[in-house]
């Protein structure tokens, strides 16, 4: 499939032209770090993110030939998508009559599925795991979904579902989809982790497997710089959605979005439609899975995520913290993505080559096995709720030490275990399990909400 690049293309000849740039950046042009003379702002020409109607809006065209369904792009990732599909729901069940559209949510939502829900004022009910999960993971069963649904005295306006989650855990999307649609509740996707998926054959991302609506970070795993990101929208849904996605979008962004970011994007386009990166997305696939086989057969077990170009280690049986193994990496000039007491996350991606993965499986297989390590990760707390999400982070607070907090209730969600998982949600009450979990994650204060006291003395005065 051949791609235009109409955002590239405009600023390289605006580049070529060497105008006088009596406009914003106050750069110029001028290099510092490289990129300026490509950094330019909404020029004659150069279209405006949220009302696109030239090259933008061209761009964004080819982005949703490439997923199959109408594409806006973010650059400010996927935190700004995830506002903008809430905004959306939000939106499209006020008009049907609901005030307060109620949202089920997997407990390992990302916080800025709290700030949204803060700043929209919906409601909140957490779907939790079956068995025994930490934080990063939170499976959620068809089956299971269905029941919770069926119980539900207030019909939900949507289901939010992370898939996959940080550690590559994938949700049977499909099946979860079908269980929305059958009591007529759409389902939101946070795919952050997953915008490849669409280039797999056959696809395995959500807005191909029945979700309504869907963000990617395509930084994350795309070529794209740190910040550009997709929001979809299924064709199914009501032009509504796609008329007031920029209304959305421009609700929780910035006025001044990057230019460089938005070239990264557009160049991006023809990258995935080619073949060839298909075909080195489906190599790299490959490699990992010959990589996560060769380590468990050495005994460095890899956990059962189901994400193909994550490799996530969890060492402890053999002798490591996933810190240990993490500085183990650096000390031999590799960086890892995440790594907490008990686990590792490797991000692979096509630009990684055969020979980086044969000298990470080669450092790996050199760490010498040690005294297996008890897995012991602190059991997922449930929080009683003493205020909405809304209440609680709007509400005056004051930070204390963790010890300080108990019988408190939570006022920002800054107390995630990482990355950015709230272990507290805003408005929950700290109890003694949370300290637990304070302490494994290394999290030592907490902001909570401001107890009032009288400034009235006993006798009148103040």
């Amino acid at each position: 499939m051949k791609m235009t690049t109409p955002i590239s293309d405009f600023v390289h000849d605006y580049v070529v032209k060497h105008p006088l740039r009596l406009h914003m950046p106050g750069h110029k042009g001028a290099l510092l770090t490289g990129f300026e003379t490509y950094d330019i702002t909404e020029v004659a020409g150069a279209d405006s993110l949220y009302e696109a109607d030239g090259i933008i809006r061209e761009s964004e065209r080819n982005a949703s030939l490439l997923f199959g369904c109408p594409t806006f792009y973010s650059t400010e990732g996927s935190s700004q998508c995830i506002r903008a599909m809430l905004y959306l729901v939000t939106v499209y069940a006020r008009a049907r009559g609901i005030e307060r559209p109620l949202i089920l949510a997997g407990r390992n939502a990302h916080k800025t599925f709290l700030s949204a829900v803060a700043l929209l004022d919906l409601d909140v009910e957490w779907l939790y795991p079956t068995g025994d999960w930490g934080y990063l993971a939170c499976p959620i069963e068809p089956n299971q979904l269905r029941d919770t649904l069926e119980a539900c005295e207030i019909k939900p306006a949507a289901v939010y579902l992370t898939s996959p989650d940080y550690l590559g855990n994938v949700a049977d999307m499909e099946g979860l989809a079908a269980v929305c649609h059958h009591y007529g509740v759409m389902l939101l996707v946070d795919n952050a982790h997953g915008a490849y998926l669409k280039f797999l054959s056959p696809s395995r991302h959500p807005m191909d497997l029945g979700a309504d609506l869907c963000c990617d970070s395509a930084h994350k795993t795309l070529p794209v710089l740190t910040g550009g990101a997709y929001l979809h929208i299924g064709v199914h849904l009501p032009a509504d959605f796609c008329e007031q996605a920029k209304q959305a979008l421009a609700l929780f962004g910035s006025t001044s979005p990057s230019y460089l970011i938005l070239q990264s994007l557009d160049m991006a386009n023809g990258v995935l439609a080619s073949k060839k990166y298909a075909a080195a997305l489906a190599k790299t696939v490959k490699l990992v899975d010959t990589c996560r086989r060769t380590l468990a057969a050495h005994g460095l077990y890899s956990s059962n995520q189901d994400e193909p170009l994550k490799l996530t280690l969890c060492p402890r049986g053999y002798g490591y913290t996933g810190m240990e193994v993490a500085d183990y990496l650096r000390e031999n000039g590799m960086e890892c993505e995440f790594a907490d007491p008990d686990s590792i996350v490797l991000m692979i991606t096509p630009a990684i080559t055969e020979g980086d993965m044969a000298r990470l499986t080669e450092a790996l297989l050199a760490l010498p096995p040690r005294k297996a390590l008890p897995l012991c990760p602190p059991p997922l707390v449930k929080p009683e709720r003493a205020m909405s999400v809304r209440e609680a982070t709007l509400a005056p607070s004051e930070i204390l030490p963790v010890r300080d907090c108990v019988g408190r209730v939570l006022a920002m969600a800054t107390v995630g275990c990482p990355p950015a998982v709230p272990i507290v949600a805003s408005g929950e009450i700290i109890d003694e399990g949370c300290l637990a979990c304070f302490d494994y994650y290394g999290i030592e204060t907490c902001a909570v909400v401001r107890q009032i006291f009288s400034d009235t003395r006993k006798d009148g005065s103040i």
